[in-house]
């Protein structure tokens, strides 16, 4: 290792692309988006999103949770319901699952994918479940088709949990236009960003009507200020949209580079024996938002160690979600692959600044330190 020249800063986990195209959308909108034109760029981004994915409505949120939250509410989830999701996902899935009064029922994930394995999912179909949630995990594909085929037998709602996975497609279809909904997120962490923001879509007229008068807090469409039911506001701002709409204009350049970041650790670390790194199934195109990988041996060094002998080197990382059943307020459920997957998987720098001297440095230090 005397070779290797470590960094003067920590190489993050992640970080956006801005260019000047973002700036010059950001900066008239805060010149000219208020009054008549205070929806504007809102408008654009959800019209061109929503062109983007396949569908034919989207409605801009402040979050990914807001998406979910409205997709669950319009879906009429509440007490007494079950609402089935992969055990490895953000906690938010959850939260908004228990806010609206149903009970999250975990499933276990595929070795390969780290995706919901629909077998477990028919496993824990009851008749008290009302709808699935599928993850698309690190921008990872579920077995849709499957996932679908499942929901359909039993009248189940579909909301896609496609918040990483803007520019990822299962067999040519892109996430999020499968089920009933989909959910996005542009969290600033996200492949493409608005600092905070998400975005909800779907195929279906009534549903997208129901979510739009929820968002305006339940206010009548037709008499100002009248409210006919209790709702929300989760909405986007136009300046904030702006950015996404910029961004989404360079969705494929960022989808490259990060397939590109992806090729470059997949060179070093697949030759690695004992650890596995992020899968694509056949048909399927990830935007591999995060590359990630698994140690499935015992190696010198366990997950959490070797995470803080990484930042020895200024290599910055993180752990996989925890399997959420693991949490204090739930009780474990037997999802053996996601506590495997869960207890020991890292996310790696993956952020657009990454470059090909970095990520071999990167490589080079995690080959030294499971040798």
């Amino acid at each position: 290792m005397k070779n290797l020249k470590k960094p003067k800063k920590m190489i993050l986990t992640a970080g956006p692309s801005i260019t000047s195209l973002e700036v010059k959308y950001v900066s008239d909108a805060v010149k000219t988006g208020w009054n008549r034109q205070y929806r504007d760029y809102t408008n654009k981004f959800e019209k061109a999103f929503g062109e983007y994915v396949g569908v034919k409505y989207a409605l801009a949120t402040s979050g990914g949770t807001g998406a979910l939250w409205l997709s669950l509410a319009a879906a009429g989830v509440g007490p007494g319901d079950e609402v089935i999701l992969p055990e490895i996902t953000y906690f938010a899935c959850s939260d908004v699952i228990v806010h609206r009064g149903a009970t999250p029922v975990f499933v276990d994930i595929l070795p390969d994918t780290w995706c919901i394995d629909p077998d477990d999912m028919a496993r824990k179909i009851t008749k008290k479940t009302k709808a699935i949630m599928p993850v698309y995990l690190y921008g990872n594909l579920p077995e849709m088709d499957e996932i679908m085929r499942i929901a359909k037998k039993h009248a189940l709602f579909v909301v896609e949990d496609a918040c990483p996975a803007v520019g990822s497609y299962y067999k040519g279809k892109h996430a999020g236009s499968f089920g009933d909904c989909g959910a996005f997120s542009f969290q600033g962490a996200k492949i493409m960003v608005t600092g905070f923001g998400g975005m909800f879509v779907t195929n279906n007229k009534k549903l997208f009507e129901r979510v739009s008068y929820l968002n305006a807090h339940a206010e009548d469409p037709h008499r100002k200020f009248w409210q006919t039911g209790v709702g929300y506001t989760f909405e986007l701002p136009n300046v904030t949209a702006a950015l996404g709409l910029a961004q989404l204009e360079r969705i494929d350049e960022l989808v490259k580079k990060k397939r590109q970041i992806f090729d470059w650790y997949n060179a070093h670390l697949s030759k690695i024996d004992g650890i596995s790194i992020n899968t694509e199934r056949k048909k399927t195109k990830s935007n591999k938002w995060m590359t990630s990988f698994i140690l499935n041996k015992k190696f010198k060094f366990t997950r959490d160690k070797l995470i803080a002998e990484l930042k020895k080197y200024n290599i910055d990382s993180r752990p996989f979600f925890y399997p959420i059943s693991s949490f204090p307020m739930y009780k474990n459920a037997h999802s053996p692959i996601a506590y495997h997957t869960g207890l020991n998987g890292i996310n790696l720098p993956s952020g657009y600044e990454c470059t090909k001297k970095e990520i071999d440095y990167i490589c080079a230090v995690i080959k030294y330190l499971l040798s």
